[in-house]
């Protein structure tokens, strides 16, 4: 089979990388599309996929931006799908389902976000789908019960930071750990996303009280997508985007205003803590949170529990080993998302309607010795 895969974000370069690499190790062709996303063009570069960048320049942060981004991406994939013709068009976006129906082509959406918070994609581009794959803790709005919406027990994160998947390399982060302090990495997010307009959160100001709870137990270590003060930029660490979740595995408690890497952080069972205002909007993320406890979301009117939750975590005994047996339970009871993706899309459209007479179909893709 033909399959095409659209990258948009760096997170779904990693969500799709394994799937991708074992539809070719199975004989089938993978075309690869992406846009200029922070470290998205990096981290394909890095682990030498063959990709095609339908847009080299990052959108402007404006309404108008975001259009003629979108227009220009459209008429690229319109060439490029007309060309391939693939069996199946996959993203986690749905921006380009209408198009490729048009053209004949299947596009399945793979996403995790609530679609409560995307109301324009849920009525205008999901209808076009012909399936969409989402975790059970996540709200697919109107689209619920709906045959074209198939759950599984899991999240994005878990497929590519299953233990078969990932193995942390301590040389990856040792030039900037300290091996006899805990080591925190705090994220700052540029939240400028369409879905992230009148969004807060974390100031620089905040950021300095964070700073200042942590200096004496550790060393602090600062990413960010946005500029810093003076204040906070000395704190500021250069890591390859290949690494980043080396850093995120061996930080002693993760920090930061966006979703993904808080995810993340939360499968590598590292303490976690997000501070925006989408706390409590996201079911994969109050999944982990409840019952797991492996993250914990603060909205952005309660700055002063964030600094007290902050202050609680680095004061407990054995944090690790205490957040790595939360992980384990977490991996028991999930499937393989990687291995549920490839019997999905290479047994497509049988697949779909197997899960919609029996969704337990997919326990096959547990992993009980995880």
């Amino acid at each position: 089979m033909k399959y095409l895969f659209y990258l948009a974000h760096p997170a779904h370069f990693h969500l799709f990388k394994n799937t991708m690499r074992i539809l070719k190790e199975n004989g089938h062709s993978v075309l690869v599309t992406s846009k200029t996303k922070d470290v998205l063009t990096k981290l394909l570069q890095e682990s030498n996929i063959e990709f095609i960048n339908i847009a080299e320049e990052e959108r402007k942060d404006s309404r108008f931006g975001i259009l003629a981004s979108f227009i220009k991406r459209t008429v690229s994939h319109w060439k490029i799908v007309r060309t391939y013709k693939p069996d199946l068009f996959i993203s986690t976006s749905a921006e380009f389902a209408p198009f490729a129906k048009l053209l004949g082509i299947k596009t399945i959406g793979v996403f995790e976000d609530d679609l409560e918070i995307f109301p324009i994609y849920s009525k205008v581009f999901v209808p076009f789908l012909a399936h969409q794959l989402c975790p059970e803790s996540c709200s697919a709005a109107q689209w619920n019960h709906h045959a074209k919406t198939i759950k599984y027990k899991g999240n994005h994160e878990l497929a590519y930071l299953r233990p078969n998947y990932f193995t942390p390399e301590y040389k990856k982060v040792e030039a900037i750990f300290e091996k006899d302090k805990l080591n925190f990495f705090i994220r700052f997010a540029k939240l400028t996303a369409w879905h992230d307009e009148n969004k807060k959160g974390i100031t620089d100001q905040l950021a300095q009280s964070i700073i200042e709870i942590l200096k004496p137990y550790g060393k602090i270590h600062i990413s960010s997508e946005r500029e810093l003060s003076p204040s906070l930029e000395k704190y500021r660490v250069k890591v390859k985007a290949s690494d980043i979740l080396d850093v995120i595995y061996f930080a002693d408690l993760y920090l930061g205003d966006s979703q993904t890497m808080t995810a993340e952080a939360a499968v590598l069972g590292t303490p976690s803590i997000r501070y925006n205002d989408f706390v409590g909007k996201l079911g994969y993320l109050e999944e982990l949170e409840n019952p797991y406890g492996l993250t914990f979301g603060i909205p952005t009117d309660q700055p002063q529990k964030l600094l007290q939750k902050i202050e609680e975590i680095v004061k407990t005994n054995n944090l690790k080993n205490t957040w790595q047996q939360k992980r384990e339970v977490f991996l028991k009871d999930t499937i393989d998302p990687t291995k549920f993706f490839v019997w999905f899309f290479e047994n497509y459209p049988a697949s779909a309607h197997e899960l919609n007479k029996n969704p337990s179909a997919q326990e096959q893709f547990k992993d009980h010795a995880a």
